[in-house]
């Protein structure tokens, strides 16, 4: 089932247009501020449409994606297989609807189906499946995502081709075992064309993650295991560029971009609340949204 049209449901709210045009903004930076802007209203809109949750989660990591979508990745909606595409995972699945948003809104499949999110007979799951055009990986058990994309960057090498993998995670999902055993694993074979890029927006599901299981001194633990490593605000569109253009910052090594963000990023009642990992937004929510988005 290809998930498009099944229930066609009406929104109670108009999110506005998703697809921007560059040529309406004065520099890339403020393009990719105003597209995540519209990802973000959607995203509001469509967690409340299908009564859903992880919405702050969501919502911190559309800075990193529309930037790798609109500017970075290598990709091509028309084939989503296409053999020389870059790879990306996004290993913190439950951002799933900051995915699915930035797909749509980049033409891997039309906009409309975004209103079957999480219904039956849907393939816009709670976490990001491989049904879905420009999914590579099913994930959301946390702490695999970057051990795949250790392997893809390793078989490209293996291969000869010239292919990128970006691997998104996210802070908790750096408490995960595997993911260190990943990350030295390629900082050891010196996988150059993998980057990844840590959501680091401080809250997981039972606390902070200062409180939870506290990931500091981050960056000095991703050097040790043979990265090259890159500190940014990650809500602001011309760092993340920067970052992920100037990707592999060392000779040799794979790269991670510790980006800073906020839960929620973009509504206030949101932003850095705990609850918004698990709470779906009511009607009064998606209405300050898309004002404060507006």
């Amino acid at each position: 089932m290809n998930g498009a049209g099944i229930v066609g449901r009406k929104p109670g709210f108009d999110p506005g247009p998703l697809r921007l045009e560059p040529k309406d903004f004065p520099d890339e930076a403020a393009y990719l501020a105003a597209q995540a802007r519209a990802i973000r209203r959607w995203i509001v809109v469509l967690s409340g449409h299908a009564n859903m949750g992880h919405v702050g989660s969501a919502l911190s990591v559309v800075d990193l994606l529309a930037a790798l979508y609109f500017k970075i990745l290598r990709v091509d909606p028309a084939r989503p297989r296409w053999e020389e595409r870059d790879r990306f995972i996004l290993s913190k699945g439950h951002a799933a609807l900051a995915a699915y948003v930035t797909l749509a809104a980049r033409g891997f499949f039309p906009e409309r189906e975004l209103w079957d999110y999480l219904t039956d007979g849907s393939r816009l799951l709670a976490h990001v499946t491989t049904g879905v055009p420009g999914i590579e990986l099913s994930t959301g058990s946390l702490g695999h995502g970057l051990s795949v994309g250790a392997g893809m960057a390793f078989a490209a090498r293996k291969a000869r081709q010239s292919w990128r993998t970006f691997v998104v995670l996210s802070d908790g999902e750096c408490n995960e075992g595997s993911t260190w055993e990943a990350a030295h694993a390629a900082g050891h074979m010196g996988l150059e064309s993998l980057t990844a890029a840590v959501d680091y927006n401080n809250m997981q599901a039972l606390g902070t993650a200062r409180e939870v299981m506290n990931p500091e001194p981050f960056a000095d633990k991703w050097r040790s295991f043979g990265w090259g490593v890159r500190e940014i605000d990650g809500h602001d569109t011309a760092a993340v560029l920067t970052a992920f253009r100037d990707a592999p910052y060392e000779k040799g090594k794979p790269s991670v971009v510790l980006a800073r963000t906020k839960l929620g990023k973009g509504v206030s009642v949101m932003e850095d609340k705990l609850e918004w990992h698990y709470l779906s937004p009511k009607p009064e929510h998606v209405a300050l949204a898309l004002k404060e988005l507006a």
